[in-house]
């Protein structure tokens, strides 16, 4: 008797919590990509409420869409999700199309240039999660100035904590902030 071999399951994360709790959205492997933790986004999600109805969100540096279609799954009004990859990009589809996340929206492109052309005021939340080795911390937080709403929130993540004497410089201040591992976070506003 011969045995089918196993497939190996894709690495994926699970949303956790929202109409599509315990779904997973996959993982390719891919260098730079490096998926919000569950614990951090169970403490993001704590911090802002788990209902987002009618907000209007912008994942930034998408990736896995693990931060986007968390919040679609708390009823976020419309989230867009940016990445540049295209292979990224195609899987974010697909799960969008499998949870049939009609509030959700796929954009392939560059998250620095397509905030610079963002309307004013266009989102109440901006999830900023860049690659490390990119170091696009401060610069995505200036070009996220634009698409913010007045009151509204930008969630950082980072290799390294900003101080408080940085953030204030740029024009901001942290709301909340966290630690896990090797990964800072904070959710910031403007002053």
């Amino acid at each position: 008797m011969t045995v089918a071999p196993r497939r190996a399951l894709a690495n994926a994360v699970r949303i956790i919590g929202g109409q599509w709790r315990r779904s997973k959205l996959p993982v390719p492997d891919a260098v730079s990509l490096r998926p919000t933790p569950d614990r951090v986004r169970e403490t993001l999600f704590n911090w802002l409420g788990q209902d987002l109805t009618g907000w209007r969100c912008l994942d930034a540096f998408a990736g896995s869409g693990a931060l986007g279609f968390e919040a679609a799954s708390r009823n976020a009004a419309s989230v867009v999700l940016i990445e540049r990859d295209r292979s990224l990009v195609m899987g974010l589809k697909k799960s969008q199309q499998r949870l049939a996340a009609a509030n959700l929206q796929v954009e392939c492109a560059e998250a620095l240039t397509w905030m610079a052309g963002c309307a004013p005021g266009s989102f109440d939340l901006i999830f900023l999660d860049p690659p490390f080795d990119a170091k696009l911390g401060l610069q995505a937080l200036d070009r996220a100035v634009r698409p913010l709403a007045p009151q509204g929130f930008v969630y950082l993540e980072a290799r390294q904590a900003f101080s408080a004497a940085e953030l204030l410089e740029l024009g901001w201040r942290a709301h909340r902030e966290g630690r896990a591992g090797q990964v800072h976070f904070a959710l910031l506003q403007r002053l």
